[in-house]
């Protein structure tokens, strides 16, 4: 088990992680974020939720913020989608975006598993909120960590 989060990954997978997220919102106004932490103290969707509301991720005009949350020794994740981004993707989207993430997660491809999920929300977000030539983007594109 790594000491932190951030040690879960190697720098290499964390910039194919950003480079991800970098391509995924290239093309739209919606925004990604990934957040790692070593251990969730209770209901993995909570964590995730709270995590969302801590990066203030619900504050993006269009409401299209995404967030993919791993807890490492929970052997957990989830994904979060805002109200806006929630309202136009299929009801079985996240699940289904979810289920293309564990199969990489099983054999331990624990960065493409990330970039999986990161590249099949970037595909709905596309769709559904295409980039303008006045959109900014509004949240960071790099991975957050947590080491508790």
């Amino acid at each position: 088990m790594p000491n932190s989060a951030k040690s879960f990954f190697t720098q290499q997978q964390q910039d194919d992680i950003k480079q991800a997220i970098l391509d995924a919102e290239l093309d739209t106004s919606g925004e990604i974020r990934v957040h790692i932490q070593k251990k969730c103290a209770g209901d993995i969707l909570d964590c995730a939720a709270e995590m969302f509301k801590n990066l203030g991720m619900e504050k993006t005009i269009a409401r299209n913020g995404v967030l993919i949350y791993l807890a490492v020794e929970n052997h957990s994740f989830a994904i979060i989608g805002d109200s806006g981004i929630n309202a136009v993707v299929p009801v079985d989207f996240w699940e289904s975006t979810k289920k293309l993430m564990i199969n990489h997660f099983r054999e331990g491809r624990f960065s493409e598993g990330l970039v999986a999920g990161i590249v099949k929300a970037g595909e709905q977000l596309k769709k559904h909120f295409p980039y303008h030539k006045d959109d900014v983007n509004e949240l960071s594109d790099e991975i957050s960590f947590d080491g508790n």
